[in-house]
């Protein structure tokens, strides 16, 4: 075999490795992902594809992915949700008289309807409704984990479904822990429509 047979599978070679490299390194910052369900329409809808950016910091209005096993009681095996988080670390959480409070002040959630932060947004479970709730009342009545929280333990998120009526979210289960953030989803820039881009990639604060 030649010299110049040996340099062009030499090269090929190199290529692939770069490819591989390369691969590796964008897998570890970011991903793709498909919505499953309804729970964050109409701002993310069933089936679309989204970006998961793994490295990205979670902040108030972050959409992330996280897997819901052993958070969720009814997650009995692994499972990726998708919700928006409410409450950081040290935050207090409370829906009285169809508004929504952290620490106290009202949230406006310009990214839902009226109908979704009003009633949506009220504790719905199996012919139960709770008008008013804070995470004193739900963790000490309906959650399984979190007994007796007051507040957002450190380390951990509060998270709500956009579509807040069906979506299966904190207000049964309890808080996100970090190491089972997967990371923050961004819509891709030809999907939904510019509002709902706006909604999940823009409201981080």
């Amino acid at each position: 075999m030649s010299k110049r047979f040996f340099k062009e599978a030499l090269s090929i070679l190199i290529y692939i490795a770069i490819g591989v490299l390369l691969f590796l390194i964008l897998n570890h910052f970011v991903t793709r992902a498909n919505v499953d369900g309804d729970s964050m329409y109409p701002n993310l809808e069933n089936n679309e594809s989204i970006l998961v950016f793994r490295q990205a910091q979670v902040k108030r209005n972050s959409v992330i992915i996280f897997d819901a096993h052993g958070e969720d009681p009814t997650a009995t095996q692994k499972i990726n949700y998708v919700k928006r988080v409410i409450g950081m670390p040290g935050d207090k959480i409370s829906f009285k008289n169809e508004q929504l409070y952290v620490n106290d002040k009202p949230v406006e959630q310009n990214y839902i309807s009226k109908e979704q932060q009003q009633k949506g947004s009220e504790y719905n479970y199996n012919g139960e409704n709770m008008k008013n709730w804070d995470i004193s009342k739900l963790s000490k009545t309906k959650w399984t984990y979190n007994k007796n929280a007051t507040v957002v333990p450190k380390g951990e998120y509060f998270v709500m479904g956009d579509n807040r009526e069906i979506s299966n979210d904190s207000r049964y289960w309890g808080f996100v822990k970090k190491d089972k953030i997967l990371g923050v989803a961004h819509t891709l820039p030809w999907s939904t429509n510019k509002t709902a881009r706006h909604n999940i990639n823009s409201l981080a604060e």
